[in-house]
């Protein structure tokens, strides 16, 4: 494998669609649609919630919130692995390099299920102790486990849909994309409730409901990247071997940056478990509610890696360092209108799902005041996406690690102690502050540092 940023660009003619036209309109193009599909899938997992929340017990909502934190380590594994598929992928297309980009995506489509078969295999090994030490106890422990134990085992199935999505949007087909997971999180608003309620199976159905909206997503994403561009080549075992460096040197630092934001959750909801199960509750509904309210600025940190990666490709500094510009100032746009949206809608949103006094007032907590916050993680959410396509994963390792665990656990913990579970939201959203501008900074920082070196290279 070679690194583009070390090498003359190719003869050939670049195939790469982002590396001409308007970069505000490819991120805004980019990121509505992968944010209709992530808001479909994160809408689903709210609609569950919120149906869990009309049985009437505290106890299983609480429960699908622990499950929700424990569900992220798998889910963000499997968002590492896809960020590694497209930087690869959206390298080669740049470079002009199609039947290089169709073996990437293969062997980085394969690995990505074994690896997401061994994770879940793992995490359900340790479920009991995880959520003990998270806090959970008594029915909401058991709510937990059930669910997990249901639908952990088809994190297979999301690794290969991610893997098929990423290889879609490296390609910048936005609409196929977009209906990769769109078509899951339909489904899902169609089986949930008949599980749930239809036939009584409550917390166990929604659990249900997970495995068959994977199932169409992965569908879907085969129709789109394999039948519709043939994007994807069948690998050989040698060729899966020889390329698992390769993706695994972007990867890996990858998995390991997202992980960062789980272990973060389940800090958090251990920081909050003492306060009861209102709060773990309160923090259930804010957890599901972020990805949805927040859905574009989660689909433009997607978005902005093939745009910064193609122009990388065709050697193109000026309209990288635009391309994170512009995504800077569409972060903040979008979540400033986020923020009006949620503040205006508080008193609902906690009568949706039954909310009463501890629970009720944190979540209105949430939508008046720490929702602003998120311009900061949305910051450092585009300043990773171009470490990681820019020869730099260790650096997006190392900011969100740094915020997960400087910037969150030592003010989470002194804002507890001075003002209970507000103060640790408001602390996590200091640091979450600090994190934000300093990894834009050195974003900014590397793109200089990749000028100045293509600039020695040809003098």
């Amino acid at each position: 494998m070679t690194d583009p940023a070390e090498k003359p660009a190719p003869a050939q003619a670049v195939v790469g669609k982002f590396t001409t036209g308007s970069i505000m309109r490819h991120v805004v193009v980019m990121s509505a649609s992968g944010a209709i599909g992530l808001i479909a899938i994160f809408a689903v997992d709210l609609l569950s919630l919120l149906y869990i929340s009309w049985l009437g017990n505290v106890n299983f909502t609480a429960g699908v919130g622990y499950a929700t934190a424990v569900m992220f380590f798998s889910t963000s594994t499997n968002v590492g692995l896809m960020i590694g598929l497209s930087a690869l992928v959206s390298r080669a297309l740049g470079a002009g390099e199609r039947e290089l980009a169709r073996r990437l995506a293969g062997t980085a489509s394969v690995t990505s299920m074994i690896v997401s078969a061994i994770v879940a295999a793992f995490m359900m090994s340790i479920l009991h102790p995880m959520l003990t030490v998270m806090g959970a106890t008594g029915v909401t422990h058991d709510v937990a486990y059930q669910f997990l134990l249901i639908s952990m085992p088809s994190n297979i199935l999301l690794g290969l849909g991610m893997s098929l999505s990423g290889a879609l949007r490296s390609v910048g087909d936005a609409k196929r994309s977009m209906w990769v997971t769109l078509s899951g999180g339909i489904a899902s608003v169609f089986i949930d409730p008949i599980l749930i309620f239809g036939l009584g199976l409550g917390t166990n159905g929604a659990a249900v409901a997970t495995i068959v909206s994977r199932i169409v997503f992965c569908t879907m994403g085969y129709i789109g990247a394999i039948k519709v561009h043939d994007l994807v080549k069948m690998p050989k075992p040698l060729e899966v071997i020889e390329d698992f460096k390769p993706l695994f040197g972007i990867a890996f630092p990858a998995v390991l940056t997202n992980l960062a934001a789980p272990v973060a959750g389940a800090f958090m909801t251990a920081v909050l478990a003492p306060y009861g199960d209102e709060a773990i509750a309160a923090n259930a509904i804010i957890t599901r509610l972020v990805p949805v309210a927040f859905g574009f600025v989660f689909a433009l940190s997607g978005a902005v890696g093939p745009i910064i990666g193609q122009n990388l490709g065709a050697r193109n500094i000026t309209r990288v360092r635009r391309t994170l510009t512009d995504s800077l100032v569409v972060t903040a746009a979008a979540v400033v209108l986020a923020w009006v949206i949620l503040a205006l809608a508080r008193n609902g949103i906690s009568y949706l799902f039954h909310a009463k006094d501890g629970t009720a007032d944190l979540v209105s907590f949430f939508c008046l005041v720490i929702a602003g916050t998120w311009i900061f993680h949305g910051a450092l959410f585009v300043a990773n996406a171009s470490f990681n396509n820019l020869g730099a994963p260790a650096l997006a390792t190392a900011f969100n690690w740094g915020k997960s665990t400087i910037g969150t656990i030592p003010f989470a913990l002194i804002g507890v102690q001075m003002g209970g579970v507000k103060g640790a939201l408001i602390g996590q959203g200091i640091g979450a502050l600090l994190f934000g501008i300093g990894g834009v900074y050195a974003a900014f920082r590397l793109v200089a540092v990749i000028e100045r070196r293509w600039n020695t290279q040809q003098s």
